[in-house]
């Protein structure tokens, strides 16, 4: 039901409860819920149950007297009010109730489903944070289809949302991508003797040598651009022009998938504007360190982790989690008290290391602070077989090589499969890529499934007019005709969007959007087939069309949170 409905519903339910209660000092929570036995009418609620106990009476004789007394309210949204078992309340709701989906979501259009729940409160959702040293892999692809969908679905809801990416652009990952471009630039390969041995492999590297030699100039995001020196022997040089190439290249890949960002932060800044220093010092000051073994440790045990952590190590380096507290740090001053992350499971460890640092700073950061959706890893099958390596990066299958392995000649289709299915599985679940599946022109793939649902109303829609203009008097038509029981069941299961996507905004699961779409779109071709919509009768017919054009409307609305699009034919 519409949430408009439900608060209707439960203001006869309260005005019922109410004076029950006089002379005792309960203050019971009415709550309704969806039947799981859809027979059971449209809304269910225990309150009966909840206070019989306090007020020692019989549940079911309780129930009896809400029951009368939402009925004398006379409500029109309300068909029938029934007492199940021991004092459960099932209501039913009027048909023209359930059919007024149509007309609500005809009227708000790409509204629907939206909120103002956020009141504007600022959110900074940080992912992908890939390190400049090669191309993105399909972990940051879950987590860039994970982060999107998510911020979009927190604008939605009201929130103030700043997509933001942490390059880690400092410490020995860094210097490891400068030595290999160095060795290449120098004429050495992989295996070659003199070949570093933590360097990496991919032709990129190659790549990215020639074009030094070459004295070639690049730009990335909003840096300045730079210039190669073209001397091997120039390892700052080297070091600068691979980053910013690097950072280039994972723009590019962005691009392919649709990812945009409000903000790149870079780790290196941290250092140069003494963020690092400055908070290392606080933790200091705070007691809240010591030395031992000739290294600084925290105490972040004092925390809740399992031990105490090394912040600088002997040799005068710091260890990676700091600049981490640092930079959640630098957050929570931009004005962000929801913060939220979005990485690998591999990151698992460090969650009690940064919340530790930001706790032990007594700044008044919340425990908790930051939030984090930890996703598992991505499996790519293709031809029956998995692939676990990408000529393009050496080792891992990258971002740029899922959406074209899975566009069969049409990039926007590759972009599509990647991003619904990486957004389709909960993020704390393994998943398989199936590229023959995202090739799949079949039911077995999710995201030809819902778009043909789309498609299959714009063609139906075609068949009666070509100008949008013609739908615009749809919104305004009988639509008691609207009582088949497929017309019925779509009806309901429109009328959960707005409840679909605060459950997902509850869970922090985009992946919740994708399951309501599939239901959705399985709704869609049961009617299809069950129904014909271009029937002789008049109103029957406008009726009809009016449910396709809402059902059109909240599919554009679901894969628009998702950055899938809606194609008109397939």
């Amino acid at each position: 039901m519409l949430a408009e409905q439900k608060q209707e519903l439960l203001k006869l339910f309260q005005n019922a409860v109410e004076p029950m209660l006089v002379g005792s000092e309960l203050k019971p929570v009415i709550a309704l819920e969806r039947p799981r036995d859809p027979s059971h009418g449209d809304a269910a609620c225990n309150i009966a149950m909840q206070i019989a106990k306090p007020l020692r009476k019989n549940p079911r004789e309780l129930a009896q007297a809400i029951v009368a007394a939402v009925e004398a309210q006379h409500s029109p949204l309300v068909a029938s009010v029934e007492i199940a078992g021991p004092g459960f309340i099932n209501i039913r709701l009027a048909t023209a109730a359930k059919q007024a989906v149509v007309t609500t979501v005809l009227q708000k259009g790409a509204e629907f489903g939206k909120s103002q729940r956020g009141n504007g409160e600022k959110v900074v959702v940080e992912f992908v944070s890939a390190n400049p040293t090669g191309p993105l892999h399909v972990g940051h692809g879950r987590q860039g289809a994970l982060g999107d969908a998510l911020s979009a679905l927190l604008d939605a809801q009201g929130y103030a949302v700043s997509r933001e990416f942490y390059y880690n652009d400092a410490g020995v990952q860094i210097n490891n991508l400068a030595l290999s471009v160095q060795a290449r630039a120098k004429g050495f390969a992989p295996g070659d003797t003199g070949w570093p041995e933590s360097a990496y492999n991919g032709d990129y590297i190659a790549d990215i040598a020639q074009d030094f030699l070459a004295k070639k100039t690049v730009s990335a995001g909003d840096c300045a651009p730079v210039t190669a020196s073209g001397d091997a022997d120039d390892i700052e040089s080297i070091r600068h022009f691979s980053v910013t190439y690097l950072r280039r290249e994972q723009d590019a890949d962005l691009l392919a998938f649709g990812v945009k960002f409000d903000n790149y932060y870079l780790e290196s800044s941290l250092y140069k504007d003494n963020k690092v220093e400055t908070t290392v010092a606080a933790l200091n000051a705070a007691g809240k360190t010591y030395e031992q073994d000739g290294a600084l440790w925290l105490r972040t045990t004092d925390y809740g982790d399992d031990k105490d952590r090394v912040m600088k190590k002997s040799d005068g380096t710091y260890t990676y989690f700091v600049p981490d507290v640092a930079y959640h740090v630098t957050k929570w001053e931009r004005g962000y008290r929801k913060a939220i992350n979005i990485q690998g499971s591999d990151h698992h460890g460090t969650i009690a290391r940064v919340r530790g640092g930001l706790q032990a700073l007594n700044v008044g950061i919340p425990q908790g602070y930051p939030d984090y959706i930890l996703h598992k890893m991505v499996t790519v099958m293709k031809d029956g077989a998995e692939v676990k390596i990408s000529k393009r990066a050496g080792s891992y299958v990258t971002v740029r090589d899922l959406i074209e392995w899975s566009a069969g000649g049409d990039e926007q289709r590759g972009r599509d499969a990647v991003r619904f299915f990486l957004i389709s599985r909960k993020a704390d679940t393994e998943f398989v890529f199936d590229v023959d599946v995202a090739l799949a022109r079949s039911d077995e793939n999710p995201v030809y499934y819902v778009q043909y649902a789309h498609a299959r109303i714009c063609s139906v829609l075609a068949q009666y007019a070509t100008d949008e203009a013609a739908f615009a008097p749809l919104a305004n038509v009988d639509l008691s005709p609207l009582v088949a029981p497929r017309e019925a069941s779509l009806l309901a299961k429109l009328a959960e969007y707005p409840e679909a996507l605060e459950k997902a905004l509850e869970e922090l699961g985009p992946h919740q959007v994708a399951f309501y779409l599939r239901d959705l779109a399985g709704e869609l071709h049961s009617y299809y087939n069950a129904e014909r919509v271009l029937v002789d009768d008049e109103a029957t017919k406008l009726a009809r069309l009016a449910l396709m054009l809402a059902t059109r409307q909240v599919l554009r609305n679901g894969l628009a949170l998702l950055g899938v699009s809606a194609p008109n034919k397939m």
